[in-house]
């Protein structure tokens, strides 16, 4: 569930020109792998990106599908689905639906909210931003949301099991879980609730409190219950407000986010803020709290705003993510607590809004997506950063593929996923063969 289609902000559009794009001739080659029908069985509009199993297959969580009864929306409950490449070169993927989430009544996890993360063992783990035993919305019939697990059948063809590792109960521990999860070493799982953690009473009127980050600890002895932490709950204010998950834990165990608002309520921010890039340090002694540290604050203007996606680190520990506008980097300098912030690249009327996280490539370049684009009458695009060579040029930016709606895909929101020959894959919120401009699942070879 991206804020593209579900948000509680307007985003502005931001018209700024630091940097030349390459000309369109330099694209890769596009292919839509799956457009979504809609309905009941064929979902629509995808939550977040792929994940690949060791056997090539896809899989990919869809915020459509599945009966029209989850509330708060009167809206579709939400699906998994499970793409196989052809046996054959040219023919067809092969889409096959491993779930359809049940929603209320059934306590079942509604609307996925986020991409999915897979395992050694082929588990999928994903978040709803509804669904579950909790009592946060419309009186508890919308639920607080839930973290799942789908495990796959013990022989090819059968049914994938769920497990609802954990329901949010109320406001307090949050509630619309955002974004990818992410497992430490000892198998925890991290990630961030766009409201709720106890804590801030200014981001929005409906939804109470500021968000979340939580830990959500394994069972000692099989069968066990999950358990959650409240890591850090957010108070907006010079705080920051709604983090956006697609955590980065660090060797030492600390946490890096980014949250949507908060962070500076003056100026051009006004009462929701531009929001903020953060740190939690974990405690030096058991018991006690993790501490938040501010790494940078967007002020608007140049410095951008509102990220809406992650950041991602390199082997260096600086830190990469974007804005509305801007691409930037955070690098922490020698000898010192302070970090630097540089932009990197500001994106113009040929690709701006990117909406899903970075990823590196072996050499150090950077992709990504950008929900929309007006210069070629783009729907959106897939983009590369390439660092400076030892001459010292600077960062270079150019479109791999501009969408251009149906029956190709349009505003894609989500990250990339690289396979072992080079080429990306991921998924557009729209766009696609079907009537409805449902989405789609999408391939990019150099």
């Amino acid at each position: 569930m991206t804020r593209s289609r579900f948000a509680h902000f307007v985003l502005p559009l931001l018209l700024a020109v630091l940097a030349v794009a390459l000309p369109a001739s330099a694209e890769w080659k596009e292919k839509v792998l799956y457009s979504f029908r809609g309905g009941v069985d064929a979902g629509s509009v995808p939550a977040g990106g792929v994940v690949f199993d060791k056997q090539g297959n896809l899989y990919v969580a869809t915020t459509g599908g599945g009966p029209k009864i989850c509330v708060p929306f009167s809206y579709e409950c939400g699906a998994v689905y499970e793409l196989s490449p052809p046996a054959t070169k040219g023919d067809p993927w092969t889409a096959t639906l491993i779930k359809m989430f049940a929603g209320e009544g059934s306590k079942d996890a509604s609307v996925p909210s986020g991409g999915l993360i897979i395992d050694d063992e082929g588990n999928l783990y994903g978040v709803s931003g509804y669904g579950g035993t909790g009592n946060c919305v419309l009186f508890g019939l919308a639920g607080c949301g839930t973290v799942y697990e789908l495990s796959p059948p013990a022989q090819k063809g059968g049914a994938w099991t769920e497990t609802i590792l954990y329901s949010f109960p109320t406001a307090k521990q949050g509630y619309l879980p955002q974004g990818n999860l992410v497992f430490d070493s000892a198998g925890n799982l991290y990630g961030a609730t766009e409201f709720g953690g106890g804590r801030g009473t200014t981001c929005d009127p409906y939804y109470k409190y500021c968000g979340a980050v939580f830990e959500l600890s394994p069972p000692k002895t099989k069968g066990g219950k999950w358990t959650e932490k409240v890591l850090h709950g957010f108070r907006s204010g010079t705080d920051g407000a709604n983090p956006n998950g697609g955590l980065v834990l660090d060797s030492k165990g600390r946490i890096y986010g980014t949250t949507f608002g908060g962070g500076n309520e003056s100026g051009e921010c006004g009462a929701g803020g531009c929001g903020t890039v953060f740190a939690l340090e974990p405690p030096t002694k058991k018991g006690r709290s993790w501490i938040e540290k501010q790494l940078h604050v967007f002020s608007g203007g140049k410095d951008s705003r509102l990220p809406s996606a992650g950041v991602i680190s390199d082997s260096n520990g600086n830190l990469y993510g974007t804005t509305l506008g801007t691409l930037f980097r955070l690098s922490l300098a020698k000898n010192s607590d302070m970090w630097t912030k540089d932009i990197l690249y500001a994106f113009s009327g040929d690709a701006y809004d990117p909406e899903g996280a970075l990823i590196f490539d072996a050499n150090a370049n950077l992709y990504g997506t950008t929900n929309v684009g007006s210069g070629q009458s783009l729907q959106g695009s897939v983009f590369q950063l390439k660092p400076p060579n030892q001459n010292g040029y600077p960062w270079t930016f150019r479109v791999l593929h501009g969408f251009l709606g149906p029956p190709d895909g349009e505003f894609p929101a989500a990250s990339l996923i690289f396979d072992k020959a080079g080429n990306l894959y991921s998924t557009t919120q729209g766009g696609g063969k079907a009537s409805c401009s449902c989405g789609t699942v999408f391939e990019i070879k150099p």
